[in-house]
């Protein structure tokens, strides 16, 4: 691995760090993203949801220094949705937590169902967030930065490897598809750029680390009646 390369690693694994140091950046990336799929329904909306996007981000930059916000605390099945993915992709609780807990407010307030969104990046990453592919695929949902440069230019920073801004960008991706295609089995092939795959594997996949999720979330939900 040359120089270059573990200076980029480093970079993401620093903005990583800070990401989970500083809770603010992750509601930030939660809050801003309501902005953007309130706006995808057609090209012109979507631009203006753009463009609603970066003054958002100036807005809250500006005042970064007064504005501090408290990440919510999981709720009990959030904690289920939590310790799965931390048993079974073995990655430490903490460090899904916040992660889990964007999906959930962005799903909330988008209308994208979050432990869809959670099992999105189960598949395409395994919570690893500065994973990257051989054909470019960056961070948490895998997201490709020459097919969606708008959207992550409206999110200042550049940086697909910060998590909140990867989830960001990937979600709003999948909510685009999702729409574009009329369905959700077919947003997803699309996702994974396998629109000729007629048996539609990609999205099974995902579908049924949905339901595992899902499972376990029931699972409390049942043991607390």
């Amino acid at each position: 691995m040359n120089n270059a390369t573990l200076k980029k690693y480093a970079r993401g694994l620093a903005s990583f760090l800070m990401h989970f140091t500083h809770g603010g950046l992750l509601v930030t990336g939660i809050l801003v993203t309501a902005l953007l799929f309130a706006r995808v329904g057609t090209a012109e909306s979507h631009e203006q949801g753009l463009q609603e996007i970066g003054s958002f981000f100036s807005d809250r930059r500006g005042g970064s220094e007064a504005a501090t916000t408290e990440r919510a605390s999981p709720t009990g099945e959030m904690r289920a949705a939590i310790d799965y993915v931390s048993r079974k992709y073995r990655v430490a609780a903490t460090a899904v937590e916040p992660l889990v807990i964007a999906a959930v407010e962005a799903g909330e307030r988008l209308r994208l169902d979050p432990m869809l969104i959670v099992a999105v990046m189960a598949v395409e990453s395994g919570f690893n967030p500065i994973a990257e592919s051989p054909m470019g695929a960056q961070g948490l949902m895998q997201v490709i930065p020459r097919f969606h440069q708008d959207k992550i230019d409206a999110v200042p920073g550049d940086n697909l490897l910060d998590p909140a801004v990867n989830i960001h960008v990937g979600a709003l991706v999948l909510k685009e598809y999702i729409l574009r295609t009329g369905s959700l089995e077919a947003g997803l092939q699309q996702y994974a750029g396998a629109v000729s795959d007629i048996e539609n594997l990609y999205a099974a996949r995902v579908l049924a680390e949905k339901q595992r999720i899902e499972a376990a979330v029931r699972r409390v939900r049942q043991s607390s009646i």
